[in-house]
């Protein structure tokens, strides 16, 4: 009589964790997919950044701000006999 009752049991048992097993693998790969997706968007990012960078590295050049300082400011280099040194 015990028998068919821990058969029974045990087939449940089996069954739920088959079910277990498929959701964790259905989740599992969900999660990949999300992480390549999130990968790619870092890398898309990071190349982002680098431009980024070699743009603000153009912009910021010392010829650009001096001929910038020269042409839009009117400025121009210290001429040597205008310099004066002062002494302590």
């Amino acid at each position: 009589m015990k028998t068919p009752l821990i058969i029974g049991a045990l087939t449940i048992a089996v069954v739920m964790s088959a079910l277990g097993v498929v959701y964790v693998k259905h989740q599992s790969r969900k999660l990949f997919v999300e992480l390549n997706v999130l990968e790619t968007e870092r890398d898309r990012l990071n190349v982002e950044w680098g431009q980024l960078q070699l743009e603000l590295n153009t912009w910021a050049a010392h010829g650009r701000i001096e001929n910038k300082a020269r042409k839009n400011l009117g400025m121009t280099g210290i001429k040597q006999d205008k310099v004066i040194f002062i002494k302590p």
